[in-house]
């Protein structure tokens, strides 16, 4: 007598499928949500990026190609006319050097002198809530206000500065006429305004820390200095490098300062520090009211702090890299490579 047996479906039979057919709708949306929720939740930011980040970086592209005017609007295609215009145009390189060089003299004090009050503030000390909010009040305070405090203080003849520089014997300095003086006064108002808030950055990533480390460190007998540059330093690698780069873009990306450190004129008589988003400004704005040439100085600004963006982030990243050099992982292999041979 034959007994009948329940036959299996070969693989890559319909099985699967009509077992997906069996499935509900409720589960079938289970499914998708679990593949999709993680992106729904996502999307918010890219979406909003792409509305006020990349459609008005491409439309930029696409201004800087054609001849723009702020009355007439759209006109002829030029290519890269506008892009020659500007690279032509002396003011621009001018603009580009004062960038520059208020950039030197901004974010390097600052990043070093941020990272030295957050040291400070790391330790204990009585009353260490109003001292960390103390350090954040000047990046509250609106960037006209400090404009108009730092214009009284640096100025030509009645300034503080001046007076405390004659009261001492020295003679005065002219904030407004002298170009590196005019760079180091700008320069000036933006520590004041962000070195704060990058000290309470450094801060909440030094304690983030472990302190077994620097209990350790202490026992093997290294003093605070060497605690620092040992142990700090190494641990907050990630911070510096993203404090350096956000310096490094709003360094390059300078313009209230610059502008209301004298209202009338657009960086002095001689341009003495009139910066790259200043000849923007005037550019488009000023007397030539041309959007396609302001167009292609913000795209020419864009590939600056993005290749000084990257030079920043290769050069940060070696600086405050906790590996250990090529030497000291060939001393160490030698080493172990010994003591097996000794065993």
């Amino acid at each position: 007598m034959a007994v009948l047996t329940p036959q299996r479906s070969a693989p890559g039979s319909g099985a699967p499928q009509r077992e997906s057919r069996r499935l509900g709708f409720s589960q079938r949306l289970g499914r998708w949500d679990v593949k999709l929720s993680p992106y729904l939740y996502i999307s918010p930011f890219f979406i909003l990026f792409a509305v006020t980040g990349l459609f008005p970086l491409a439309y930029t592209a696409f201004v800087s190609v054609h001849e723009w005017s702020l009355l007439g609007g759209q006109g002829e295609f030029v290519g890269l006319q506008n892009f020659a215009d500007v690279l032509a145009h002396p003011t621009f390189w001018k603009s580009l050097g004062n960038t520059l060089s208020i950039f030197v003299f901004s974010s390097v004090p600052q990043v070093i002198m941020a990272i030295t009050i957050a040291a400070l503030l790391d330790q204990n000390l009585r009353s260490a809530t109003f001292w960390r909010m103390g350090v954040l009040i000047p990046y509250v305070v609106a960037p006209v206000a400090v404009s108009i405090i730092f214009g009284r203080l640096f100025a030509d003849q009645y300034g503080l500065i001046n007076s405390l520089l004659n009261t001492i014997g020295l003679d005065s300095i002219a904030w407004h006429g002298d170009r590196i003086a005019s760079h180091i006064a700008i320069a000036s108002m933006v520590n004041y305004r962000w070195m704060g808030y990058n000290a309470l950055i450094f801060l909440a990533a030094m304690q983030a820390v472990p302190r077994e480390l620097y209990e350790a460190a202490v026992i093997d007998g290294a003093g605070r200095v060497r605690q620092f540059f040992s142990i700090t330093v190494p641990q907050i690698r990630a911070t510096i490098i993203f404090v350096v780069i956000t310096s490094t873009i709003g360094g390059l990306q300078i313009f209230d300062e610059v502008r209301l450190f004298d209202p009338i004129g657009l960086g002095g008589p001689d341009r003495n520090w009139m910066t790259t988003v200043v000849f923007l400004y005037d550019t488009a704005w000023g007397n030539q009211h041309s959007l396609g040439r302001a167009s292609a100085v913000a795209w020419l600004l864009f590939l600056l702090i993005v290749l000084i963006g990257l030079a920043n982030f290769l050069i940060t990243r070696r600086i405050s890299s906790a590996g250990p050099t090529k030497k000291s992982k060939r001393k160490s292999t030698t080493t172990t490579t010994t003591s097996r041979g000794d065993a």
